[in-house]
This record gives structure tokens, sequence and C-alpha cells, in this order.
């Protein structure tokens, strides 16, 4: 038999593109400077030289439901976010920053998990008894929680086929390599042969399988996106800056919606859920509210944050003006600022404007942009809103105020936080429940102004 031959391939880091040459400018992604040179084998056999099932089309009518085929991991939070549970052969990417808590929320899903079937914790970073140190601070001591630290995917692959676990969990996905894919680890290579390896197995074996891996600095996934194009689910575990808070997200989900959101303490014994987190990111306040504070009733995924943002406008230090902000994008506080300036007549070419959300929550709904106007006109102006007053709506380029879904539950969760006013785009009947004072009805930006800054005018 003639021996595999090595070959010279290019990968863009980015998407995983690939080229027979080196190229300066991605075709697939168009990111500069970002093709790596790889020695791939022209022909290779799967790890451990199993023979996969042959697979025959089939009707749609004729295939069987499998009725527990979802079942929940153990943490509502995390469950909420999947869409209501874990799927049978589904693998799920989770990403997050060096300590945020990735390796302690699989540790205590394995911990959930453990009670009714075995679960399988591969780890290539750490070893046995630091895991166990881990476990033990987390109060996880199941018996059907087996530790394996292994890195090489065949002798993990020939594991799994004996143990037949129901829940494979690797931490982390960049320290798996094979010999037969190069000798580092890490390389746009061995992340897809490895990556297409375990999910392959994982659903032919039904089982679920968690990938862990690293982010970049720019806050994504390490490695090609066709990782994240592998796997049924990727899930992203953020932080809000100086808060013990963690924010499970999802970007792409097979088998549920993306629009949720679980969150997180971290304490001392792991993490713990938030069930209901609706004044979360309040900014407890006594009196009236300082000049560039507004409050949005945010809908996120099945549920209602209120939020507080905050708005500075200071005389721009160079010859053009700049947006500082990281939570919400800048191009539409560029735009409400062009707005107000075309409609309402103030100013704001020759100003920086900053603007920040209370407790770091990153928004991106079109709800807030109303009371975001708002927070920026009263910065501007050192006229500050009134601190029972809640505002929602979007904004189009005329300066009209347009209504948002979901009102009835937002003026429900504002409501209970104690909020007497609102001011919306135009009556509905969701505010018959309303008990706080008559809604306030505003067409436009111009007219939201005068209503909240000159009641006694309008």
């Amino acid at each position: 038999m003639a021996k595999s031959k090595n070959k010279t391939v290019f990968f863009c880091t980015n998407c995983g593109h690939e080229e027979a040459k080196w190229l300066g400018h991605c075709p697939g992604c168009g990111e500069w400077n970002s093709f790596r040179e790889q020695k791939v084998l022209s022909e290779s056999v799967s790890p451990a030289g199993q023979i996969r099932p042959v697979s025959k089309p089939l009707s749609l009518k004729d295939i069987e439901p499998n009725p527990e085929a979802r079942r929940s991991c153990g943490i509502q939070e995390a469950d909420q976010v999947l869409g209501g549970g874990l799927v049978a052969g589904s693998s799920i990417l989770l990403g997050g920053e060096p300590g945020i808590g990735k390796s302690t929320m699989m540790l205590q899903i394995a911990k959930e998990s453990a009670r009714n079937r075995e679960v399988l914790y591969i780890s290539g970073e750490e070893s046995s008894g630091q895991i166990k140190l881990r476990a033990e601070r987390l109060g996880v001591d199941e018996a059907n929680l087996i530790i394996y630290c292994e890195s090489r995917i065949e002798k993990i692959l020939t594991v799994l086929a004996d143990r037949k676990p129901g829940i494979v969990i690797i931490d982390s996905i960049q320290t798996m390599h094979s010999p037969t894919q190069g000798l580092v680890p890490g390389t746009v290579n061995q992340l897809k042969y490895g990556c297409f390896e375990l999910i392959n197995w994982a659903r032919e074996s039904g089982a679920v399988l968690f990938l862990v891996a690293h982010v970049t600095k720019e806050g994504s996934i390490a490695g090609p996106k066709v990782i994240e194009h592998l796997v049924d689910t990727v899930l992203y575990f953020d932080h809000t800056s100086g808060t013990d808070l963690r924010i499970l997200r999802s970007t792409k989900n097979r088998f549920g919606s993306v629009d949720e959101i679980g969150i997180f303490r971290m304490e001392a014994s792991g993490l713990k859920q938030i069930g209901n987190p609706e004044g979360l990111f309040l900014e407890n306040r006594e009196g009236s509210f300082p000049p560039g504070i507004a409050v949005a009733p945010v809908y996120e995924g099945s549920r209602v944050l209120l939020v507080e943002i905050q708005a500075l406008t200071v005389p721009a230090k160079g010859a053009m003006s700049r947006i500082f902000s990281d939570r919400v994008e800048s191009g539409r506080i560029s735009r409400l600022a062009a707005i107000m300036e075309k409609h309402v007549g103030i100013r704001f070419s020759d100003q920086d404007i900053y603007i920040n959300v209370a407790g770091g929550m990153k928004i991106a709904e079109i709800g807030i942009e109303l009371p975001l106007a708002l927070a920026i006109y009263s910065a501007r102006t050192g006229i500050p809103l009134p601190p029972d007053l809640i505002a929602l709506g979007e904004m189009s380029l005329t300066g009209e105020i347009r209504p948002v879904s979901h009102l009835k539950r937002r003026l429900k969760a504002a409501g209970e936080m104690g909020f007497k006013r609102i001011l919306l785009p135009g009556p509905s009947s969701e505010t018959d429940e309303w008990k706080g004072s008559a809604p306030v009805i505003a067409s436009d930006i111009r007219e939201s102004i005068k209503k909240v800054f000159s009641p006694e005018k309008s």
C-alpha cells in the first residue's frame, strides 16, 4: 500500500478558508495577513480505525421522533439558553475569557447530569488532582462523573467507544490533537479534525458533547469559524465589568432561540442562578436623577430587564467629535444624535458623546432608541429626566417614534419596580393593566422632548 504523502496548504486562522498558496487577503472573510501554513496528510483514516455505519435516505414520514430527545442539564438558566435542555446527539461549543467560569459551569452541569447518566469530563489543561480540588470547592462528588486527562483524539475516541457516556465534556478543544494532523495542538487543521471526529461520534452515539473553547482578544472563539459551523449550538460566557455577574448567551442554536440569556452570580461555592433579574441592572438612587440618566425596559429572550442608560456629552477635544461606547453600538448613537440635531435643533457635531449601561449590560434591541435619545438630550442640556419615568420606542430618520413589541410585559416589570410614568409613541390596548399615571403619548422626538422636559408647556 502506498504511503500517505504530506502536502502543504494555507488556512485562514479566522474563517478556515483553504488555499494552495499564501494570500495576503482572505477571499472568504476579508481578513488581512491571516493565512498560516499547515502540513496535512493527503490520505487519512478515522482514529482508532473505526468504520462508521452506512446511512441511507429515509422519508421524513417514516422517521420516528425520539420522545426523550431533550433533557434538562440540571441548571434552569442554562436550559433556558439552550432552548429547553440538552438534545441527544448534539454538540455545544462554550466560549469565554480565561477565568470567567467556563470550567466551573461545566463541572456544575456534570454534577447535575451525573445523577442519572455517566458523564465523562476530558481535560487537556488540568491534572485530575486540580480538577478534584475545584470539584470539592463546588461540592461535586458524583460517582457517575468520570475524569479523564488526555489530549490525543485517538485515545479519547477509544475510551468513548468503550464507556459510551451520556455526556462528554472536552476542556478545552484547543488542547486536543492528533499526530496525523501535525505536531502542534491548536492549529487550524487540528481544531477542524478534532471537532469533526468528536461531533461525528456524538451524533452516532446519541451523547451530548460539550466543547470548551478560548476566545481571542476581540471576543470571538479562537480558531476558524468552521468550528462554529460544525456544532449545533454556540454559547458565549460573558461578564459585566467590575461585578461578579456572568451572562450566558447563545449566538447559534439549531434547536432553539438565540435571544435567550442566562444570568449567574459567581460566588466562592460556584455559579448561582439569578431567576428574577428585572431590576438587577438598576442603580439604587434616591431623589431625582442627575442629567444624562434614562431607564429602559429591555426585552431579552423571554424576560424583561430594566437597565439604566447613562450619557455624557463634553466639547470635542479635536477637530472631529467622537463617540465612546462599548455597550451600545456607536453607529446607533451617531444616528440618534444626527436625528436630534436635524429635528430638535440642538447641536451634537461639536460634542464627544460617552454612553454607558449600568452593570455593563450590552444592549442591541431597538426599543432603547427613545430612552437613549432622551438621555443624550438630558446630558447635553443639563436637564434631568423624571426619576419615575420609563420610555420605549424606535426612532426613524424622520424623527418619528415607532412602537415596540411585548409592551404589556415591559410595563408589568416597570410597575413592579416602582415606575409610575411611561412615554409611548401611541395609545395601545396593552396599557389597560398599567397602574401608574396615564401614558404620555408622543409621535416624534420633538414632541417627546417637549412633554418630558417641559410638561407644563405641552
